[in-house]
């Protein structure tokens, strides 16, 4: 993966909704479960066929899942790292993309890297997996 967006300007998307790819809702059903590798794999391929902004949404959920799953295994700065990426993927999206809570999700990674942070390499595995909150899709809100 590059770490180049796809975006087409930097003022912001609008969405063009459609329905997600079915890989992206079973990479996000998987994620809710905390399966994070699974819903890296199922996200990578929706990532992999999209070919519209939608890519980048892909990308920033699929980040945060591997930012969580470096957590459970406690690799402080690959967290770190994946954090920063998804939040440079997510954040030109509006509040709601496609049913998709950008902006929850957004809340949910600044939460869970402040008590990264907080507990710094020496004390991961300390992390509060309360932390690891689920991407609830929010049907009828598409765009906002």
């Amino acid at each position: 993966m590059s770490d180049t967006p796809f975006f087409p300007s930097s003022t912001g998307i609008t969405c063009s909704c459609r329905q997600l790819h079915p890989d992206a809702v079973l990479g996000i059903t998987l994620f809710n479960q905390r399966k994070f590798f699974e819903a890296h794999e199922a996200l990578e391929t929706a990532w992999r066929e999209e070919t519209g902004v939608l890519r980048e949404l892909y990308r920033g959920i699929l980040q945060i899942g591997v930012a969580y799953y470096h957590i459970q295994r406690g690799n402080y700065n690959g967290a770190r790292k994946l954090f920063q990426r998804a939040r440079r993927w997510l954040a030109p999206f509006p509040k709601v993309c496609c049913g998709v809570p950008v902006a929850d999700l957004l809340l949910d990674l600044q939460r869970a890297e402040e008590e990264l942070l907080r507990l710094g390499p020496d004390r991961i595995q300390h992390f509060n997996p309360g932390l690891f909150k689920p991407v609830e899709i929010k049907e009828g809100e598409e765009n906002q």
